[in-house]
């Protein structure tokens, strides 16, 4: 049986909607391709194989030089000239397929040539070297980067490492991709002839790696009919039934999308706006899905409008008519030209409500009511909208206006989406690491755009939190973040971040800061999932978890950062500022040996009575600051922690027999504590309040809020004062915010028994 006779798209069945949309015919490249090995081919004309893909080609650009193409293909018919496909057809109909696509897209001869040739260093004996002096640098480039990986090599690994091969081309020229996605179209829509195992594994790898790749890159056309082609291989009777509705519908004698369309140019004639309105049939997978949606679907359901017009202000002007004139849906209303989509997609998206359908009629209730979904765009916004990266020709030929925004938007060379990819891919060495990663960032099929304080952007996937815009922006230095403001609030690392939020990741000033399993709970994008992972498997939970140093009480109480989780669940145990307690060896968690710590930077300077260069830390469970009357205990490794006389953790140290020493506060009045704020929850509260601390040129180190218990709301924070002095000071200013009826100082755990 041949291919076409197994293959969902074949002639006869219902084809999918990007197929049928086509401006040329399907070209018969079986006959095509054996004329082409019958008889020499002229050196001074153009091979009658290739003149559907030359016609294609010059609809786009009518002075092409068709000279490149030509040569490609001599060389590719005869170096593939003996081959057959599992179809039976010659080899070199194939690339002349993949060809045809790339040109009806839109594509530039550069790519074309390449298309020609994408297989012949893969699969016969011409080497790069003889493409790199035929053609040139661009083409070989092209070939290389779509060039497959040898199995005998790599062995399981050949499929993960030859994406990552052509990913990493397409960073340096985003054409790879699109011979790629051009050479999947071809083969599957051909995988008929494959074992039904084999049918299964290639639709899946497409349905998760490519599709997702071409929603990326903008090229529609391509992404839709693969969907519908992968469709039909892994759901074969969802595929069956949705092709029987959209026949039942074809048959039908009324059209109420007709109907509308043609009220719809009434419309626009009327107001002198030139428009081209057409129905836009929904794609097979598109109508699975409204169908599971909406239940029972009607004719409007299985289609759109289209509305094509000259200029982006003619847009707003259709918008404004149909609006006017029709009955909008306005929550169905959606600006992508002013606020284009990450794939370079623009239009406008709105409905309108078409009247009830009579109650008499069949299926008709008296509040039935049908409605169409209408887009709105320029010609070129379609070109885009349909071929994406493939519709702007050579996107390294320099910009044909003078204008930087327009050369900003037309440059699809290194998308964000990409760069990230590209960043986490070098810290992802294991194929199968690279490939479950690879799969899971493509499933986040939306991006979303978050500015920095500075003005900046970062591209982030939808679902992004604050952890994700912290390793985005600073890398592994994010170890160190202890919180975030996000639209000038403070909020939590896991806080979900929105389209056009202003996120502002702060900063630990403490170098052993370092970051909480819990965070891997939050972290969406591979950059901070691997960023992570990697810190945590560098440094593993000691045995016995958080336990605190000897039970001296550092750790008891100690506040979080502003996550709420800045402890290292699973890591080693923190002090109040951040910092990496000591074991009851002296040594830090991982066993590695380490001098006595120099005192914190900030920290108020404590002298040591008969030990002046003793080492000193600051217990985090109580945060002593002058003129707090203190107390000290040595521990392993000649530190020694100082609490308040008061904290409950002295008691049970001295109940245990531990030696204490006299400390005393020295010159330095430079100091960290820990303060309680208590409120009545009311609206900017939480801004309110750092405004009033950052007046008293205090720094945040850490700030947390606990959830609201009757209307009431408390906050903690750790700060850092220039002078202890200023402390009564601050905390007047904190309990003049409204709202707040009490500021004070964290109360050590009260000692029992």
């Amino acid at each position: 049986m041949s291919a076409d006779a197994t293959n969902p798209a074949a002639p006869g069945a219902v084809v999918p909607t990007a197929a049928r949309r086509r401006a040329l015919p399907r070209i018969d490249l079986r006959r095509l391709g054996r004329a082409a090995l019958l008889g020499p081919t002229a050196r001074d004309r153009l091979p009658d194989a290739i003149g559907h893909v030359a016609e294609a080609h010059r609809a786009h650009f009518p002075d092409a030089d068709l000279e490149p193409l030509r040569r490609a293909y001599v060389l590719a018919e005869s170096s593939h000239r003996g081959q057959m496909r599992k179809s039976g057809e010659p080899y070199i109909t194939h690339p002349l397929a993949v060809t045809l696509i790339l040109a009806e897209l839109g594509a530039e001869t550069t790519t074309l040539t390449a298309s020609l040739l994408h297989d012949t260093v893969e699969d016969t004996d011409v080497t790069l070297e003889q493409v790199r002096e035929e053609f040139g640098e661009e083409v070989c480039y092209l070939v290389d980067g779509v060039t497959k990986l040898e199995k005998v090599e790599y062995g399981a690994a050949a499929e993960p490492e030859t994406f990552r091969k052509m990913l990493v081309a397409t960073g340096n020229d985003v054409r790879v991709m699109s011979i790629k996605l051009a050479d999947r179209l071809h083969n599957m829509r051909t995988l008929g002839v494959m074992r039904p195992e084999k049918q299964a594994r290639i639709a899946r790898v497409t349905r998760d790696v490519l599709i997702p790749l071409a929603e990326r890159l903008g090229v529609q056309a391509l992404k839709t009919e693969l969907e519908d082609l992968v469709f039909a291989i892994l759901h074969p009777e969802e595929y069956e039934h949705t092709r029987e509705l959209i026949a039942e519908n074809a048959a039908r004698a009324d059209d109420p999308l007709a109907e509308v369309a043609e009220q719809v140019r009434g419309v626009l004639r009327e107001a002198g706006i030139p428009a081209e309105v057409l129905i836009r049939p929904r794609h097979f997978l598109s109508v699975h899905r409204v169908a599971r949606k909406r239940g029972r679907l009607r004719g409007c359901d299985l289609g759109r409008l289209l509305v094509l017009v000259g200029e982006d202000a003619d847009c707003y002007a259709v918008l404004g008519e149909l609006h006017t004139c029709l009955t909008p849906v306005v929550s169905e209303f959606k600006d992508f030209i002013a606020v284009p989509k990450f794939n370079l997609y623009q239009s406008l998206h709105t409905a309108v409500a078409l009247p009830p359908a009579p109650a008499d009629e069949p299926g008709g209730t008296s509040a039935a009511r049908q409605v169409v979904e209408v887009l709105i765009r320029t010609h070129q916004m379609h070109r885009v909208a349909e071929a994406g990266v493939v519709a702007l020709g050579n996107p390294y030929a320099p910009p044909a206006s003078d204008d930087p925004a327009d050369g900003e938007r037309a440059d699809p060379t290194r998308p964000g989406w990409l760069s990230r990819l590209l960043d986490w891919q070098r810290a992802a060495p294991d194929p199968h690491t690279f490939w479950s990663t690879l799969r899971a960032d493509l499933a986040q099929d939306r991006e979303i755009t978050v500015f920095r304080p500075d003005g900046g952007t970062l591209g982030l996937p939808e679902g992004a939190t604050c952890v994700d815009a912290a390793y985005a922006q600073y890398g592994e230095d994010a170890h160190a973040c202890i919180g975030a403001r996000v639209n000038g609030r403070l909020a939590t690392l896991s806080t979900v971040l929105r389209d056009g939020d202003t996120v502002q990741p702060l900063m630990g000033q403490d170098p052993a800061s370092e970051p909480s399993r819990e965070w891997l709970d939050h972290a969406h994008t591979p950059a901070a999932r691997i960023a992570i992972q990697r810190w945590l498997t560098a440094h593993p939970a000691p045995a016995g978890g958080e336990a605190a140093d000897e039970g001296d009480g550092t750790s008891d109480g100690a506040p979080r950062a502003a996550d709420g989780g800045g402890g290292t669940s699973g890591g080693a145990p923190r002090a109040a500022d951040g910092s990496a307690e000591a074991g009851a060896s002296g040594r830090p968690a991982d066993g590695s040996a380490q001098a006595p710590p120099a005192p914190r930077p900030g920290a108020a300077s404590v002298v040591v009575d008969d030990r002046p260069r003793a080492a000193v830390r600051l217990a985090g469970c109580c945060t002593p600051v002058p003129p707090d009357e203190v107390t000290g205990f040595p521990v392993r490794g000649g530190v020694v922690t100082v609490h308040r006389v008061e904290c409950g953790a002295v008691a049970r140290m001295r109940e245990a027999g531990r030696a204490e020493v006299g400390v005393r506060w020295g010159d330095t009045a430079e100091c960290r504590v820990t303060l309680l704020a208590e409120s009545f929850g009311r609206p900017h509260l939480l801004a309110d309040l750092t405004e009033a601390i950052a007046l008293e040129d205090v720094e945040i180190i850490s700030a947390t809020v606990a959830p609201p218990a009757q209307q009431r709301v408390r906050h903690t924070y750790t700060l850092r004062l220039p002078d202890a002095a200023r402390l009564p000071a601050l905390m007047r200013a904190m309990r003049n915010v409204p709202g707040v009826y009490d500021v004070s100082r964290t109360q050590p755990p009260p000692h029992s028994g």
